[in-house]
């Protein structure tokens, strides 16, 4: 006998939303069925292990299946089913979750209720989004359950009739709406099970073949796997990435659940390629890549898999809601990745460096945004010297502090962002026996300035930034071979042949093996320019502004000694210059057309 009824909502007005807002998107339908019956596979099970079913539980699994003739998608499994009655408590009653009231009962026999999926009881309506009637044909697990078969429209009337079917289990019977036949194409309901369905507890069929991994390796103890399960399932994942450089398992049950691996890949300085690689699971049911609640900002570079089901959702599953538990995990996960790190560093120090040039960047960024992660790395963040060696703060500092405090007793630390481009200055410092870092990545700049906060009378220079004399400034006069007459028609002569308001000469005394002329860009101006193009430090305005650069002559030089006998002074001078300039990259179009031409002109000359 066929029984007819009103589906038990609040009003009317909540079912289109709930079929056509609810989830942004429409593809969701088949993660939520597929879970549901997932859901009912499991509670089967468990209520086998526990002596509550003694029959036979047969293949488990969950099958999908698409006929396009008669524009239909069935989701099939043998769990548990449903009696009559029960399809009108769990279905009818939208937001009354079967999964819910599950958990609650059999909670204290222990064991797997962590396994079952559901939580809101709105899955079951996302089918309405694709289909225009929706039918379920179920049978109950318990002796002597009827079969019943429940259909509906869309709207909030339903019917239940008598059905006929031999086995337990539940089908859902989509039949699919002239606007979602794109859903009846066998390739794009492959593709959907392969988002979101790959890592689900039970087996799930689809044409003919198990399309899914019910037993990936997050779920498994770290003593049961080698290092060869984690390489394989990093390319099951990125197929078309290079190995990772090593990885973390999480595994934790308290004071909140939460497994999954971590992969480190070699991310170099490809910041935003590198992102939302790492994908949220709750209960193996794949959520979303997009996990900036869950895991630090700066871990975001990192690959890999999380699964918890501590991690609250909205009754789309689609969003995350911030709460206590997310900032546990997310305090969790710092700690985890900066113990990894601190791990590897000692028990193997060569292969950390060897791996430096890929993890420096996530090493330093998490160092940047993070004051724990700061206080952990601190101890294994690595600085490299143009010599190619390897230091931790502490080494390095004990390195250079005899030689290269100024006069104030405030350590400097000289850099490096383009050792060929800047080799005259480095090879100049080292001349003097200073040493040079090599900070040339694109987070340094950013990098520099936390170091110089964080590290105790210590500042940073690039080496350009200004002569060697003044870079690490010494109590030691230097006396000039020029007196105060001829500096000042020096500067003149250099003014006048240079002629360009942006570089502001001085005449200086400085060591007659030192460059004749020296052209730096004050560190100030560099760092601000260099974070407006960043983006960052609320400097935008200073990427739109000339470069001001300070043009050193160096008096104790005998060019510039030539320069003031000579009977074509500017014109020496410029060359003098020019080459500078030359040496910087910093002299290109009509300019080097005219130092070539002077260059020919004053080597004919007798």
């Amino acid at each position: 006998m066929e029984e007819r009824g009103n589906i038990s909502i609040h009003t009317e007005n909540i079912f289109p939303i709930i079929k056509k807002f609810l989830y942004s998107d429409h593809e969701i339908f088949l993660r939520e069925l597929v879970s549901n019956a997932v859901d009912a596979t499991q509670k089967i099970k468990r209520l086998s292990s526990i002596g509550e079913y003694k029959g036979d539980l047969g293949e488990l699994k969950v099958t999908v299946a698409v006929d396009k003739d008669a524009k239909t998608i069935t989701i099939s499994d043998n769990g548990i089913g449903m009696t009559a009655e029960e399809i009108k408590k769990y279905i009818n009653q939208i937001a009354f979750s079967g999964a819910t009231e599950f958990v609650e009962r059999y909670k204290e026999t222990g064991g797997e209720k962590d396994q079952i999926i559901g939580q809101f009881g709105l899955g079951f309506y996302s089918a309405f989004m694709v289909a225009e009637r929706v039918e379920i044909v179920t049978k109950s697990y318990k002796e002597g359950a009827e079969p019943a078969h429940w259909t509906c429209d869309g709207s909030t009337e339903f019917a239940i009739a008598p059905a006929h079917k031999e086995t337990r289990g539940t089908n859902v019977i989509l039949n699919v709406a002239a606007d979602s036949e794109e859903f009846l194409e066998p390739m794009r309901i492959r593709t959907i099970l392969d988002k979101y369905c790959k890592f689900l507890p039970v087996p799930v069929e689809f044409e003919g073949e198990i399309i899914n991994n019910p037993n990936p390796i997050w779920t498994k103890q770290p003593s049961e796997l080698k290092d060869e399960d984690y390489k394989e399932f990093y390319k099951e994942l990125y197929p078309m990435s290079e190995p990772p450089l090593f990885w973390i398992h999480l595994n934790v049950d308290y004071p909140f659940n939460l497994t999954g691996i971590l992969y480190f890949p070699k991310i170099k300085n490809e910041f935003e390629l590198q992102r939302n690689k790492i994908q949220l699971y709750s209960r193996q049911v794949f959520i979303t890549d997009e996990v900036k609640d869950v895991v630090p900002e700066f871990l975001m570079l990192l690959h890999g898999i999380i699964d918890s089901p501590d991690i609250p959702l909205n009754v789309s599953r689609s969003f995350l809601q911030a709460d206590s538990s997310v900032k546990k995990i997310n305090t969790y996960i710092t700690k985890k990745v900066a113990d990894k790190l601190a791990e590897i560093f000692r028990k193997d120090r060569t292969a950390f460096e060897t791996n430096w040039d890929d993890i420096s960047v996530f090493v330093k960024y998490g160092m940047l945004s993070d004051d724990k992660f700061y206080e952990k790395a601190k101890d294994f963040v690595l600085l490299q010297n143009t010599a190619g060696k390897y230091y931790t703060l502490d080494e390095y500092k004990a390195q250079v502090e005899a030689n290269q405090k100024d006069k104030n007793e405030q350590l400097v630390l000289l850099y490096t962002t383009d050792a060929d481009k800047q080799h005259a200055y480095v090879e100049a410092a080292e001349n003097r026996g200073y040493d040079v870092l090599k900070l040339d990545t694109v987070i340094d700049s950013h990098f520099i300035g936390m170091l110089e906060q964080k590290l105790e009378k210590t500042t940073l220079k690039r080496v350009d930034a200004e002569t060697i004399d003044k870079l690490i400034e010494k109590d030691e006069a230097k006396e000039s071979v020029l007196n105060d007459t001829e500096k000042e028609e020096l500067k003149k002569v250099y003014e006048e042949a240079i002629n360009n308001q942006h570089m502001q000469v001085e005449v200086a005394p400085m060591s007659p093996d030192d460059a004749p002329l020296v052209i730096t860009l004050p560190e100030f101006m560099r760092r601000m320019k260099d974070m407006s193009r960043a983006g960052g430090g609320g400097m935008m305005f200073m990427g739109d502004m000339p470069d001001t650069y300070n043009v050193t002559i160096n008096a104790n030089h005998p060019l510039n000694q030539h320069v003031l006998k000579a009977e074509e002074k500017g014109k020496l001078a410029r060359q003098a210059f020019d080459l500078a300039l030359l040496s910087q990259n910093m002299l290109s179009g009509a300019a080097l057309t005219s130092f070539v031409k002077r260059s020919f002109d004053l080597m004919t000359k007798e």
